[in-house]
């Protein structure tokens, strides 16, 4: 139930920001991660929680366009972790 005084959009747009601290640390993961499959799933984390803000600062804000960004970023993100993976698997070594 959504408390009174309170808009969905404010409500998508709060959700939005969450997950932005979210990308935060997923990116000190990232960074910082011990081992490369660690890295690896943090950058695939980051493309993720990239897709679900922009698809939610398009319900928020009323911006339809936001959702095709969303829509090629999520298709590069995709890309993205198949090369990833191909590349780590010919080195000789298994995620």
């Amino acid at each position: 139930m959504i408390p009174a005084g309170v808009s969905i959009e404010e409500i998508f747009l709060l959700a939005a920001a969450l997950f932005v601290v979210l990308a935060i640390v997923m990116f000190y993961r990232a960074v910082a991660g011990p081992t490369t499959q660690d890295r690896l799933l943090a950058v695939n984390v980051l493309g993720t929680n990239t897709v679900v803000i922009l698809a939610l600062l398009a319900a928020g804000l009323d911006e339809p366009w936001f959702l095709d960004i969303a829509l090629i970023y999520a298709l590069l993100n995709f890309l993205m972790a198949v090369a990833i993976s191909k590349f780590t698997v010919e080195r000789g070594g298994v995620l």
